[in-house]
């Protein structure tokens, strides 16, 4: 098991519970072709790459979480939209994804896996994504490179630090190694939790993609389910210099 990716013990049969009503059927699948939809059409617009405006990333972005039924509420202040910046978040879905993307279109890091994955592996490597081989440890230090590099380039880059998803009852503690990035490029960090809430406003692990849960049935999941809201708190920034070492960084953030 790599060091930088570890498993999460949340499992589908043990944590994740629809805990909001169903909607109809054919509510649900006109979700899904709806996401479906403006998936492809982020595939044919992916080649642009940095042509295409952060505002219209934003909207897309957002259009794909509210596509698959899921109310958007962020709170907070984000960072200024200059200036290179790693933003960091918990992990608990798929939704995660476009959910930091319309608030900080950044560059993601996500597993090399995901090239393979049917039409969303295209769009994320157009997409600019930066890609991690988990099972190579000895890769990392030129992943941290990499971070910095874009970082000091004056991108943002997203990372969920944990390394896995977890239902949102439970997390992990965020892995080192990325916050290294950060001190080296001498750039802010941005800590985000993240949140899914049923209809009564009751936490919700219906949206959480853990274990040997597969996609298919992950959208399925979300989309069936009536009245979920995504919730994005924007916590204050972390100005470089303010922490010596990469442990103390991640630990701050993490809290």
């Amino acid at each position: 098991m790599s060091a930088w990716l570890p498993t999460a013990p949340c499992t589908p049969r043990g944590c994740v519970r629809t805990t909001a009503g169903l909607t109809a059927v054919p509510l649900a699948v006109l979700r899904l072709t709806a996401v479906l939809l403006l998936v492809l059409t982020g595939v044919v617009l992916s080649p642009l790459g940095a042509r295409i405006p952060a505002g219209a990333v934003r909207r897309w972005s957002r259009a794909v979480v509210r596509a698959a039924g899921v109310r958007i509420r962020v709170t907070g202040a984000p960072a200024p939209g200059d200036g290179g910046l790693l933003l960091v978040a918990n992990h608990i879905s798929w939704l995660d994804v476009p959910l930091l993307a319309g608030i900080r279109p950044a560059r993601m890091l996500a597993k090399a896996e995901i090239r393979a994955w049917p039409v969303a592996g295209a769009l994320a490597a157009r997409g600019g994504v930066l890609f991690i081989d988990r099972d190579r440890l000895r890769a990392l230090p030129g992943t941290v490179a990499r971070i910095a590099g874009t970082l000091r380039a004056g991108q943002a880059v997203a990372v969920f630090p944990e390394g896995s998803t977890w239902c949102g009852r439970a997390r992990g503690p965020f892995r080192r190694a990325v916050f290294q990035a950060a001190l080296d490029a001498g750039v802010p960090v941005q800590p985000v939790r993240i949140r899914y809430r049923d209809a009564t406003g009751a936490p919700s692990t219906a949206p959480a993609y853990v274990g040997d849960d597969s996609l298919v049935a992950s959208l399925w999941r979300v989309a069936s389910t009536r009245g979920l809201i995504a919730e994005a708190e924007l916590l204050p920034l972390i100005p470089p210099g303010t922490h010596p070492d990469r442990a103390t960084l991640a630990s701050a953030a993490g809290a």
